[in-house]
């Protein structure tokens, strides 16, 4: 007989509930410390991410380093970024990201950040994956063109990742001006 969805651990009532018990500031720190404290597997982060509000997705990809070590739940990550809450952009965007998203991913997180106003302190280990990146470099530019070609702002944040890829990108080559005769 399968165990009946109701019957969840004690841990796990709690951790739902963390926001009511402990109030929302605190109640992120206290998901995490129960994640930990109960070892929660993949096959649990998976459910309390899949079944969870937005607030406890977010505390499953917080705690998301501190429990994984291998890329297993990187589809936890790509949809959180997939979607335009930026509390959970935010929190997918941390230290395991930084430490399991091959750079395609890395670089379109980044750009992420960018579109949805998530500062980009949040992008865990930023100086070091940006560092020499070339085609994020790249990237940046056509995303402030574009912003720019459509009368809208360029992220501030835009211009200090930039910076910090130390690549200057290929301006597109300008036509000279045909000679008047």
């Amino acid at each position: 007989m399968d165990p009946s969805p109701y019957a969840a651990h004690t841990w796990e009532l709690r951790f739902a509930s963390a926001g009511r018990n402990c109030g929302q500031k605190h109640a992120d720190s206290v998901r995490t410390l129960l994640l930990v404290a109960a070892r929660a597997d993949l096959d649990t982060l998976t459910r309390l991410y899949r079944q969870g509000a937005a607030a406890e997705r977010r505390a499953v990809l917080l705690a998301l380093h501190l429990l994984v070590d291998s890329p297993a739940v990187l589809p936890l990550v790509e949809d959180a970024l997939r979607t335009n809450d930026t509390r959970l952009v935010a929190a997918a965007v941390g230290p395991y990201a930084a430490a399991h998203l091959d750079p395609h991913s890395w670089r379109h997180a980044v750009l992420k950040c960018l579109f949805t106003s998530v500062p980009v302190v949040a992008v865990a280990d930023l100086e070091r994956r940006a560092a020499g990146d070339a085609e994020l470099a790249r990237m940046l530019a056509d995303y402030a063109a574009e912003r720019t070609a459509a009368g809208r702002e360029v992220p501030p944040d835009l211009n200090r990742v930039l910076t910090l890829t130390g690549e200057q990108p290929e301006q597109p080559e300008q036509c000279d001006e045909p000679e008047e005769s």
